[in-house]
């Protein structure tokens, strides 16, 4: 480590940049022969395989955005109604534990 030290300011540099090129250049040949085994595994059980090198983003869904329609209604306020996707809204939970079920309060 003390001959860190001895260096100067733009050997230090030129180091950490050939430390950093030559990371990088391992990582890319890591990466290389990971797809190469996944692609020869998925091979060996008649699997075809594409691999995204996150050039494109992944999308979730292509229908991420579409409003759903309402599924259920409170009956006690007409204006509160759930798509019954996610977390039951809290009319919905105080509903169901007192004994009623989701089904009654299809639209």
């Amino acid at each position: 480590m003390t001959e860190y030290l001895s260096l100067s300011e733009s050997e230090l540099q030129n180091m950490i940049q050939s430390a950093e090129k030559a990371l990088h250049e391992k990582r890319a040949s890591k990466k290389k022969e990971v797809i190469n085994q996944i692609k020869e595994l998925a091979a060996s059980i008649s699997v075809k395989v594409e691999i995204m090198d996150g050039a494109e983003p992944v999308t979730v869904s292509s229908r991420k955005g579409i409003k759903v329609a309402a599924k259920y209604r409170n009956p006690d306020d007409p204006s509160q109604t759930w798509t019954g996707r996610g977390v039951a809204p809290k009319w919905m939970q105080t509903l169901i534990n007192s004994g009623r079920e989701k089904s009654e309060f299809l639209i």
